[in-house]
C-alpha cells in the first residue's frame, strides 16, 4: 500500500477515479419535510434531529437550487477549493419526501446548471418509491446519482428507542430496489445512540457488510440543545457510551474496529461530523477539527498495522 494512501477505502479516491476528477459535494436544501415530523410516521422528529443543524450557513432554503448551487461554489471558492466535478446534495430533510412531479423539478433544476455533474440525495429508507426510482434511473443514464439512506442503526430496539419511524428492515429493502437500478448507495450511520454496547456497534458491522452499499458515513452521536435525547442525556447519562474521560481516543479505537470488519469494498466517506457549536449540548469529539481527527485515525491504524477488513469474516 503506498504511504500516502489512507489504510482504508477512502471514498475521495473511490469518486475521483469515478468521475474523472476532484468532486466537491454543494449542500442544497429543497426545504423537505420529514415523515416523522408531520404525523405520517409519528410526530416530533427524531429523538437526537435538530435539522438546522445540518444545513451549511450558504444553503437558504429562500433561494432556488440555482442560486444555492451558485452561492455554494462561490462560499468554497472563497476557501480556495475548487473542483473539477460539483455534485448536487439534497441533504436537509427527506430528499425524496414530496410529490413526484416537484422532485423531478427540484432534481431537473440542479442537473441542468452548467457546473454540476451530478446529484446526491439524502433521505430515509421509508422515502423511497419505485416511481421515484424510476426518474433517478433515467436521470442515471447521463449524470452520476447517489442516494445517501439515513439507516443509523442495524438494530431496531434503537431505531424505535429514538423514534426513528422505520425499521432495519425498511433500510435493507431501500439499498436493494436501488442498487437493483444500478444507482449508487450510501448508509449513513450514528456510533453511540442509548443503550448500544461497544460491541453491539462493532458487531453490526457484518450487517453493514452484508447490506453492501457503495459508501458509508459514520457519524458520533452529537447531543443537540433542546431535543428530547438531549433531555435523556442529562437524566441517563449511564445510557450513552462516550461519557468516559478521554471519549476521542475511546471514539477513534471504535472506528478502528469497525474499519477493520468492514467489506473493503465499501468506500469510507466519514467518520464523523461537525455542528455549529451553539447547538450542541455535548459532542464526544469536542472541537476537533475533522482532518486533525483523520490523521489520528490514519496513525492509529498504521501503528497497530491494520487496514480495512483485515479482521474481515467471510
Amino acid at each position: 500500500m503506498h504511504h500516502s494512501e489512507p489504510p482504508y477505502n477512502d471514498y475521495g479516491r473511490v469518486m475521483r477515479r469515478r468521475l474523472g476528477g476532484r468532486v466537491q459535494k454543494l449542500a442544497i436544501d429543497a426545504a423537505m419535510g420529514c415523515p416523522n415530523r408531520d404525523g405520517r410516521v409519528a410526530r416530533g422528529g427524531c429523538t437526537f434531529c435538530l435539522n438546522e443543524a445540518f444545513s451549511p450557513d450558504y444553503c437558504r432554503t429562500t433561494q432556488s437550487i440555482t442560486e444555492q448551487i451558485d452561492a455554494g461554489i462561490a462560499f468554497h471558492a472563497a476557501r480556495r477549493r475548487t473542483a473539477d466535478i460539483y455534485l448536487a446534495y439534497f441533504q436537509s430533510g427527506s430528499n425524496t419526501y414530496a410529490p413526484i412531479e416537484r422532485l423531478e423539478r427540484l432534481y431537473t433544476e440542479a442537473l441542468r446548471h452548467p457546473k454540476i455533474g451530478g446529484l446526491i440525495i439524502g433521505t430515509r429508507p421509508d422515502c423511497i418509491s419505485s416511481e421515484i426510482l424510476d426518474i433517478l434511473e433515467h436521470l442515471s443514464k447521463h449524470h452520476y446519482i447517489a442516494i445517501e439512506y439515513g439507516v443509523e442503526s442495524t438494530s431496531d430496539a434503537t431505531l424505535e428507542h429514538v423514534n426513528r419511524g422505520h425499521s432495519y428492515d425498511d433500510a435493507i429493502r431501500a439499498v436493494e430496489l436501488t442498487r437493483a437500478r444500478s444507482i449508487d448507495t450510501g448508509a449513513h450511520f450514528i456510533l453511540g445512540l442509548p443503550n448500544e454496547s461497544r460491541q453491539q456497534i462493532v458487531e453490526q458491522t457484518h450487517l453493514i457488510n452484508r447490506l453492501k452499499p457503495n459508501f458509508v458515513k459514520f457519524h458520533q452521536l452529537q447531543i443537540y440543545r433542546s431535543t428530547p435525547m438531549a433531555e435523556e442525556w442529562q437524566r441517563h447519562p449511564e445510557r450513552f457510551l462516550f461519557s468516559g474521560s478521554t471519549p476521542i481516543d475511546d471514539y477513534l479505537a471504535l472506528v478502528v474496529d469497525i474499519i477493520r470488519r468492514l467489506d473493503p469494498d465499501i468506500a469510507i466517506e466519514r467518520i464523523a461530523s461537525t455542528a455549529p457549536r451553539h447547538l450542541l449540548l455535548h459532542s464526544p469529539l469536542g472541537g476537533i477539527r475533522m482532518d486533525e481527527l483523520r490523521s489520528r485515525l490514519i496513525e492509529l491504524m498504521r501503528t497497530a498495522q491494520a487496514h480495512q477488513g483485515d479482521l474481515l469474516i467471510r
